[in-house]
Parts: C-alpha cells; sequence; structure tokens
C-alpha cells in the first residue's frame, strides 16, 4: 500500500512537470485556428512541423544562436576556471582573515541581483561595455560565491596527505591546483558547469539591459521579438520555446550521473 502511494504521488507530480512541456508542444504545432478552440485541443488534427522552420527564420535566430553560444561558452569556461581557483585557495591556503574573508563572500549571496543592476550598468557603462557582449561574459571570470563555496566544499573532503605528498615530490600549488584537485573535483565542475550553462541560457534580463543592437541578442531576448504592441505569435513564441529547452535537456542527460553522485563527497576512495 505505501508502495502504491509512493508510486501514484510521483506519478502526480512527474504529470505536474510533464504537462506544460507537452502543452507548449502541441502549441507549436498546432493551427492557427486550433490555438483558441474551446473546449482546448489536446491533440492537433494535423501536426504542424513546418512552424519551428517558419518561427526561426521570422526572426535572424541563427545570429542569436550564435550569440547565446559564444555568452554560454565563454562565461561557463571563466566561471569554472575562477570558482575551482578561488575555491582551491580557500580549502587549501591558511593566511590571516581567511574566514572571515570567506564569510563575507558568502554575504554577498545575499545581495539580490536587482540591488547591483544600476551599479554594474554604470560600471559597464563607463567601460564602454554596453550593447556588447562583454556584461555577459567578463564577470564569470570574477567567481561565484555558491559556486566557490559548492566547490571548497568538495575541495576540503579531499585528504590533505595526497598534498603533501605532492609537494615532497616537487610539485609547487598550481600543480597541486592543476593536476591533482581539477580532475579530482570533476563531478562537483560537471554540476557546477550545468547550473551556471542553464542561468546563462536562460537569462533575459541580463540581455534585456545591456544589449540595444538586434544584432547582439541572444535566443530569450530574440523569443521576446514575437511579443508585439498589438497582436502576440503564440505558435512561434511556443516553437522557440521549444528549440530553447533542447539543448539543456542534452546536458542534463549526459550530465546527471555526475549531478546525482557528485553533488556531495569526493571521487578520492580507500
Amino acid at each position: 500500500m505505501t508502495r502504491a502511494l509512493t508510486y501514484g504521488a510521483l506519478l502526480f507530480l512527474s504529470a505536474m512537470f510533464i504537462i506544460p512541456f507537452y502543452w507548449t508542444f502541441i502549441t507549436a504545432v498546432k493551427n492557427v485556428g486550433e490555438l483558441y478552440q474551446f473546449p482546448p485541443v489536446f491533440w492537433p488534427d494535423e501536426v504542424m512541423w513546418g512552424n519551428f522552420v517558419t518561427a526561426w527564420f521570422k526572426q535572424p535566430f541563427d545570429i542569436y544562436l550564435k550569440n547565446s553560444v559564444i555568452v554560454v561558452v565563454l562565461s561557463t569556461i571563466g566561471q569554472l576556471f575562477s570558482c575551482s581557483l578561488v575555491a582551491f585557495g580557500f580549502a587549501r591556503f591558511k593566511f590571516k582573515g581567511r574566514d572571515a574573508i570567506f564569510v563575507l563572500l558568502l554575504s554577498t549571496m545575499m545581495i539580490p541581483w536587482d540591488v547591483k543592476m544600476i551599479p554594474l550598468y554604470m560600471e559597464f557603462n563607463m567601460l564602454g561595455w554596453i550593447n556588447t557582449l562583454k556584461p555577459l561574459i567578463v564577470p564569470a571570470y570574477f567567481a561565484d560565491a555558491f559556486f566557490v563555496f559548492l566547490l571548497r566544499q568538495y575541495i576540503m573532503t579531499v585528504p590533505i596527505e595526497i598534498d603533501e605528498a605532492a609537494r615532497m615530490d616537487g610539485a609547487n600549488s598550481w600543480q597541486i591546483y592543476w593536476r591533482i584537485h581539477l580532475p579530482l573535483m570533476m563531478p562537483a565542475l560537471v554540476l557546477v558547469g550545468t547550473f551556471h550553462f542553464m542561468n546563462a541560457w536562460n537569462d533575459y534580463l541580463g540581455p534585456l539591459i545591456y544589449l540595444n543592437d538586434q544584432s547582439k541578442y541572444t535566443l530569450t531576448l530574440g523569443l521576446s521579438m514575437f511579443k508585439g504592441l498589438h497582436e502576440t505569435d503564440i505558435t512561434s513564441i511556443a516553437a522557440i520555446t521549444v528549440v530553447l529547452c533542447i539543448p539543456p535537456l542534452i546536458l542534463f542527460f549526459f550530465a546527471q550521473r555526475y549531478i546525482m553522485d557528485g553533488s556531495i563527497g569526493s571521487s578520492v576512495k580507500g
């Protein structure tokens, strides 16, 4: 009985998450006349696969895709490198005020992005970065407090004797970080990379604030172009939304083993 209730609850919760995706998909493949029918059409009479192609070419989504890929790839690389390096420093180096600085770093997570929005805009404007992709990429190279915390906790599960043995063999701090801890951190790095990918790929407010030229738009910002003052192209919005969901789903499919097994603990065994 308990198992049946558990499976029933899981099926119900699964349906709650799947139904919005299903409805988005069938909206993308409906014709215009079926969008507003009542009762709603749960499966169209004719699946309009061409809606995806039509929606893609209504806006220059090839340019938007290129911009999104540039932002996501470069910012993810910066986030992984900077966060792992800072986490290694906090986990393995002892210096005066280390714990206080770490607490100060963690406290920045309590500052809403809305509070930092105007100062950041003013700073990027002084640097001449407005209407470029730099505000969406460069900040990732200065580490994120949550990711630093996650990676620091992961490094601290690695026995310090490994570092000491490496130093006895002549390795310096950089070599210990690069050759020992980075490989050991791979599950946690995949987790951090996946989180950041999702944030960067789905980011709408950042591009909206910093980008003015349509040739610099990312996919999420380009999607908003289907919403006009007098009408909204619902079919095209649904079609591009389905396309936007594909890369995160593929990433999660390949990274799920690391996400499930690597978020807690260390890969060091024995």
